[in-house]
């Protein structure tokens, strides 16, 4: 059972944390209003953390204690937001492909109102000037540091979608009330700094079991104090959901001094660096992976197709294996660090693209269902030594294809790495990607090794 914090104690003595920003003092001060309850144990700060705000530890922690507990009135959505009987009112025509936009339009309002409830919450996030999202890089930027990466298309979809989403339910549903926005001041810009927030910052709470078939994801929400947490893969602390209140409870023993860490979740880099601006330092992400594109297999199986009637062999494969949704055009077979995450798709998509005209006759006629060791389709590391030589040919082929897209070998990164020199200079941004393109070209030479024929 989870010990439970106490009321939250401000410390300005010079022993700890000695608070001198003000905007902190103020958060810290509308937290206690509000009903915020923090440990005595933990303090928040921007100094000994990995990156800006975060949380460390004034005293050792056992596992299972309570860290702080928020109030489910203090967490910002759209139904603690002021505007919020509006929103409920038209929230038919508010719906979106990203469900999104009610929390957006609640941003927007609360941000831009000198009068707003939340105003010390958001004096920690000033102009929202600290996002390093790859949506915020130039497109120089983007395609010299992240070339070969699946940030790229990630990111030319984010980019098109809000810009879909503002131009036709956001705009039209501000000047219809003219009384709460100004698209002067309510712009797009702003609009997509806010997803940019969203994506980094808010959290979205689990549906029941029972309820998983039966009712849409729940709506994301702001929770103060909850997403001034830094992420690391081997975090020390998750959040639970309670019917009053959110609570960040110890999940491992923390020493006196360690930062507090939460998850976002299971993330390689890439995906970290798209929807949360970092990237772990190289290796320390255990859940780090790279995708190969399904249609770069497809395109390793066509180039070695020697004939005319080879290469339509292949296609008529591969008609097959979207009807049977093992690849598609925008899909991506994903490499972990011990395993191959899509080992179904792989392993089908290996297994038939490789097959002669007489077993794949028979494999259609059987309408793709083979009786087969589930074991057989498992894929770890150590098994893609053990394929037969056509698979792992394939493989080979497609791993060398997918190294071809990116704009520097492994040996360029590795240097910049261990040059201490060359690595301090590198910009913020430089150096997350500079780990996003090492932690997936170091898989993918591990692969081409296990893959060599």
């Amino acid at each position: 059972m989870a010990a439970e914090a106490k009321r939250l104690k401000l410390e300005t003595d010079k022993s700890t944390d000695n608070l001198t920003d003000d905007s902190l003092i103020h958060f810290l001060n509308w937290c206690e209003k509000v009903g915020v309850v923090i440990s005595p144990k933990v303090y928040v700060n921007k100094k000994g953390t990995v990156s800006d705000y975060g949380m460390l530890a004034r005293e050792d922690i056992e596992e299972g204690e309570v860290l702080f507990t928020v109030p489910r009135s203090a967490v910002l959505y759209q139904n603690t937001t002021a505007i919020h009987s509006m929103l409920e009112k038209e929230k038919e025509i508010l719906d979106s492909q990203s469900g999104w936009v009610p929390l957006l339009l609640s941003l927007l309002y609360e941000v831009t109102n000198s009068e707003s409830h939340w105003k010390p919450y958001f004096s920690l996030w000033p102009d929202f000037c600290f996002l390093n999202h790859p949506m915020f890089w130039s497109e120089g930027e983007r395609q010299r540091l992240l070339s070969g990466t699946s940030i790229l298309e990630a990111v030319h979809k984010d980019i098109v979608n809000i810009q879909h989403e503002y131009n036709t339910i956001v705009l039209p549903f501000m000047k219809s009330h003219p009384e709460f926005f100004d698209p002067q001041k309510h712009t797009l810009e702003l609009y997509q700094k806010l997803v940019a927030f969203v994506m980094a910052y808010s959290f979205q709470e689990p549906l029941k079991e029972e309820e998983e078939d039966e009712k849409d994801p729940n709506p994301p929400m702001m929770v103060p104090v909850a997403d001034l947490l830094n992420h690391v893969a081997n975090h020390n602390a998750n959040l639970e959901y309670a019917s009053g209140c959110l609570k960040m409870v110890c999940v491992r023993a923390i020493h006196r001094g360690e930062e507090v860490f939460n998850t976002y979740g299971e993330l390689a880099n890439w995906q970290l660096l798209h929807m949360y601006g970092f990237a772990e330092p190289f290796p320390t992400n255990t859940n780090d992976a790279v995708d190969i594109q399904m249609m770069t297999v497809f395109k390793a199986a066509l180039q070695a197709a020697k004939t005319e009637e080879e290469q339509n062999l292949v296609h008529e494969k591969w008609h097959l294996l979207c009807q049977l949704e093992m690849v598609g055009e925008e899909g991506a077979f994903v490499i972990g660090q011990s395993e191959v995450l899509t080992e179904e798709e792989l392993h089908t998509t290996l297994k038939v693209l490789t097959m002669s005209v007489e077993d794949f006759t028979e494999f259609k006629e059987s309408e793709g269902w083979e009786e087969e060791d589930e074991d057989a389709c498992t894929l770890s590391h150590n098994k893609i030594q053990k394929l037969k030589p056509s698979w792992k040919q394939l493989l080979h082929s497609s791993i060398l294809l997918t190294l071809q897209a990116f704009s520097s070998d492994l040996e360029a990164d590795k240097c910049l790495i261990n040059d201490q020199k060359a690595y301090r200079g590198l910009s913020k941004i430089e150096k997350y990607a500079l780990h996003v393109r090492y932690g997936q070209k170091m898989l993918l030479h591990k692969l081409l090794q296990l893959s060599s024929c």
